[in-house]
């Protein structure tokens, strides 16, 4: 098969590239990585600017129409700089709205996603050893005349829900399993002046300090609270299985009341426990209690199996752009660093290593792109060619990483230098969604019954 980007790819390509490497420098990065929110907000106003948040759209919505094959060109791109946006919660959400939602949600939710004014954010995965394709968060038809849904259960490690107006979530109903759309609660015209979209001219530059040293102190409290919860539960833990069922009921009932009363910028039967991740990336669990809901598409369609195939795949997009970021890295370092008067990257032992490396690139490269087209071509057969790619960056796309940071040595865990930070996204990257060992699982049940070719 021939994986060739056309023009119209390569541009995307091009300008994403010029866009990342200009906004996305080393110390732009870490100085996102000390903000209350973890999100570059300059540079997402300025993926709006430039078009590229609308590439992957439907083109009546504001997009190019370029669709999944846009989305990872964006992805892989983004991954080479990690640069600090949520670019693959965001834009999988509109994707999933573009074709599983009714004409209402997509004119009401793509145009503010693809000109970067309105943010969307999914939750597809639970505690335990899950499969994102089955939730346990249960849906029911509340009986309201606009067809509205109740949702309750907690969803685990919702990527990037700050300043995201709505959460698409993954649940079972009778009929089978769907996707709903819930409100968080969150002020669109708030998050707007942080992002320098409507209702920035009336902000003085006092309100605008004062908000943010409001939002820094309630992200201080929030840390100290999460900090206490941590440790309660790690005792509770350690008493035995009722103990944490007991914290489950707890954790629950105190998101129950905290909506009763209404907290501030929550939506009744929403509540959010703030989650440090491994890329630094400030996630949530997202504990729901009866949370209004309105469903995007017919439960027991499809639309939870599309829609986690379409996240695995941009996820292998950015995993492939991670590990290319790391190898760059590596080649340079090790062209400049001398031992024994020649440089390193001279070694057989060193050059062995990045082989290696190149040869798992060239594996995620064409395995991602095999997904892509399926996708787009045939998708009720994707689910084997996407389990092979999402395979391949987890695997390779760990081995990648792992290689690169051994290569540097001790500079390699020196966090004023930029390659730890591959690493850590390419570890949070391969277990997201479940990981290489629930991935080889699915493909030896595909085997077994004859799905897959051995």
């Amino acid at each position: 098969m021939d994986f060739t980007l056309g023009e119209e790819l390569e541009a995307v390509r091009d300008l994403a590239r010029e866009v990342f490497t200009d906004r996305a420098a080393t110390e732009r990065v870490r100085a996102v990585e000390g903000s209350p929110d973890r999100i570059d907000e300059d540079l997402w106003t300025e993926l709006a600017k430039t078009g590229l948040l609308g590439v992957a759209l439907p083109e009546e919505y504001g997009g190019a129409g370029l669709g999944p094959a846009a989305l990872c060109v964006l992805l892989e791109e983004q991954g080479r700089r990690v640069a600090p946006v949520p670019v693959w919660p965001a834009l999988v959400g509109a994707l999933a709205v573009a074709a599983h939602g009714t004409a209402e949600q997509r004119r009401d939710l793509l145009p503010g996603i693809a000109d970067g004014s309105a943010r969307l954010t999914v939750a597809l995965e639970e505690f335990g050893p899950h499969d994102p394709r089955a939730p346990e968060c249960t849906a029911r038809p509340d009986g309201s005349a606009d067809g509205g849904w109740r949702l309750t259960g907690v969803k685990a490690v919702v990527p990037s829900p700050s300043g995201a107006a709505h959460v698409l979530v993954s649940a079972t109903a009778e009929t089978g399993t769907g996707l709903f759309l819930v409100a968080t609660g969150t002020d669109r015209t708030g998050h707007a002046d942080r992002t320098g979209h409507a209702g920035h001219a009336d902000r003085t530059g006092h309100a605008d300090r004062a908000d943010r040293a409001d939002r820094a102190d309630r992200a201080d409290r929030a840390d100290r609270a999460d900090r206490a919860d941590r440790a309660d539960r790690a005792d509770r833990a350690a008493e035995g299985p009722e103990a944490d069922r007991a914290d489950r009921a707890d954790r629950a009932d105190r998101a129950d009341g905290a909506d009763r009363t209404g907290g501030s910028g929550r939506a009744d039967g929403v509540a959010w426990e703030r989650v440090e991740t491994t890329s630094r990336d400030l996630a949530g669990n997202l504990v729901l209690t009866g949370a209004a809901a309105q469903a995007v598409g017919l439960p027991g369609a499809g639309a939870v199996e599309r829609t986690v195939e379409l996240a695995s795949v941009a996820l292998a997009a950015l995993q492939l752009g991670v590990a290319e970021g790391a190898l760059r890295l590596a080649a340079g370092h090790l062209a400049a660093r001398e031992q024994f008067g020649r440089p390193l990257a001279t070694f057989q032992a060193v050059q062995h290593q990045l082989a290696d490396c190149y040869i798992e690139l060239d594996a995620m490269r064409v395995c991602l792109w095999r997904a892509v087209c399926a996708i787009g071509e045939e998708p009720e057969a994707a689910a084997v060619p996407v389990a092979v790619a999402e395979w391949w960056a987890a695997e390779a796309g760990l081995n990648v990483v792992h290689r690169v940071q051994h290569v540097h040595g001790g500079i390699g865990v020196d966090v004023d230098y930029p390659v730890h930070r591959h690493f850590l996204w390419g570890r949070q990257i391969a277990g997201t969604l479940g990981g290489a060992s629930a991935v080889l699982a699915r493909l030896g049940d595909a085997l077994a019954d004859g799905r897959a070719a051995s």
